[in-house]
């Protein structure tokens, strides 16, 4: 009974908004393919979503939407806001998959993406104010790498990343520090795939970490390959508050998957990606934002408090 009714709360924590998907091709102001995997910040009293954007080539920018609910009436910057820089080798075919956080000692946003390098996929690093002027400070680690995301604070004096290299043809996440942003060691793994299970071929980190009183609750998306293609499903996990490379928790179910229409069908079907979300504390409410089908982009909304209690009640790691 106790597995049955933990497998009933991992299937009820998420809702997904009436109105998705919240944002499709056809409401931005320029051409454009697809629309998908926003990172999110707050400023200014406002939900701020990074997304990234699809051109008629193929290759991917980034484009700043601003919200009052985080829900509806986005406001999308007229044109790019952050574009590939075509002479550099690093951004050689686009920019990709953004995570965000605040610098609380920096007074800064960190910007990780991925970058499509000469030599492959590159996590690469920006810091903003206000989202109108970048700072590139350049690819953190060597390729093939993605799904990236800074903490926004310091472990004894060291920045933490989470991102997820391909070594020996395995996709698992690593956790790895750096006193400066710039030379990164201590490289261990985080979170293993699992023989057999929704995540068995690949996972990833999704949205940025979110520190809670229990620990950094963290979402991440996981790869089960199917006769009919690949499935994105997405899973919870529980660091350790002052110890991240420590996991306390982690679901055995998967809490969000396609399931929609728009998420079974689109440029890639049978995917929900994960790049942002936005905690509102005098609610108890988190908007989790994704890309749909790689398509469109989509929300979906729980209680910070349900999606704690949930992971607590998960088997320890």
């Amino acid at each position: 009974m106790y597995q049955l009714s933990r497998e009933k709360k991992a299937h009820a924590l998420f809702k997904r908004f009436q109105g998705n998907p919240i944002m499709t091709p056809a409401s931005w102001p320029y051409p454009t393919n697809a629309v998908f995997n926003p990172a999110a910040a707050k400023l200014n009293n406002e939900t701020l979503l990074l997304i990234r954007v699809e051109d008629m080539r193929g290759f991917s920018h980034l484009t700043v939407a601003r919200s009052a609910d985080g829900l509806t009436n986005w406001d999308i910057d007229s044109e790019p806001t952050l574009k590939a820089d075509q002479s550099s080798r690093e951004e050689r075919w686009g920019l990709e998959d953004p995570r965000i956080v605040w610098l609380e000692e920096q007074k800064q946003f960190a910007v990780t993406y991925v970058s499509f390098s000469e030599g492959g996929p590159v996590v690469s690093l920006a810091i903003t104010k206000n989202f109108q002027t970048f700072a590139r400070l350049g690819s953190l680690l060597p390729p093939e790498d993605k799904d990236a995301c800074l903490f926004p604070r310091r472990f004894n004096g060291r920045f933490a990343l989470i991102h997820r290299p391909i070594v020996r043809g395995e996709a698992h996440m690593w956790i790895s520090f750096s006193p400066d942003l710039k030379h990164w060691g201590d490289h261990r793994p985080l979170i293993m795939t699992r023989a057999a299970y929704w995540d068995c071929h690949r996972v990833g980190l999704a949205c940025q970490p979110i520190e809670t009183e229990q620990g950094w609750m963290l979402f991440y998306h996981g790869v089960r390959n199917t006769t009919a293609g690949a499935i994105y499903r997405v899973g919870l996990a529980l660091l350790d508050l002052n110890s991240p490379w420590k996991v306390l928790r982690r679901s055995a179910e998967w809490v969000l998957g396609p399931r929609a229409s728009y998420e079974r069908i689109g440029d890639v079907g049978d995917v929900v990606f994960p790049n942002g979300a936005v905690v509102h504390k005098e609610t108890d409410q988190l908007y989790l934002y994704y890309g749909a089908a790689d398509s469109t982009v989509a929300v979906a909304i729980a209680k910070l408090s349900d999606c704690l209690e949930y992971l607590m009640s998960c088997p320890e790691d």
